[in-house]
């Protein structure tokens, strides 16, 4: 993938402020089984919550707890800021491309405890498009989306070193 624009490379704390502080959130990997059954839906609902204008991306389903679900990132009305990436490990770099695609340059690969989305394959075409990618752990973990399990996991993480270390 070709560059989108070059810019700058932040910092991975910059990175994160930088993706908290924007509005319209696509969560990729949405389940049907509803806020609370998944990782991706946690974080759906968590950002919600929180005000954040949230978009849940499965490509078999039509609603997750009434609310629209998009079969993919181009049907949503007027696009997003951002993308979080919860899917299986095999959809990572088909949603990265999608990404680029549509000219979204913030994206994260959500990767904490368990089976993650990120892949090294997709962190580097990221990299190499010039996306600002955050690879690995929970936005549920860092701002005003986090809360007392998060925060823990965080420092069970940052022990393990395994929080991002590059964009």
């Amino acid at each position: 993938m070709p560059p989108l624009t070059h810019k700058p490379k932040l910092s991975v704390d910059q990175a994160i402020n930088d993706f908290l502080a924007q509005h319209r959130i696509a969560i990729a990997g949405v389940s049907r089984e509803g806020v609370g059954k998944h990782g991706a839906n946690m974080i759906y609902g968590r950002l919600k919550e929180r005000g954040y204008e949230v978009f849940a991306v499965n490509p078999v389903s039509f609603s997750i707890d009434g609310d629209a679900c998009y079969p993919n990132l181009s049907s949503i009305p007027d696009g997003v800021d951002a993308v979080v990436i919860a899917t299986p490990k095999a959809r990572t770099a088909a949603v990265v491309a999608e990404c680029w695609h549509l000219g979204i340059t913030r994206v994260w690969m959500h990767d904490s405890f368990g089976e993650g989305s990120l892949t090294d394959e997709a962190h580097t075409a990221c990299k190499e498009a010039g996306m600002d990618c955050i690879a690995g752990a929970c936005p549920l973990m860092y701002g005003q989306t986090s809360d007392f399990a998060h925060r823990l996991g965080k420092k069970v993480l940052g022990l393990q070193g395994r929080l991002p270390k590059s964009i």
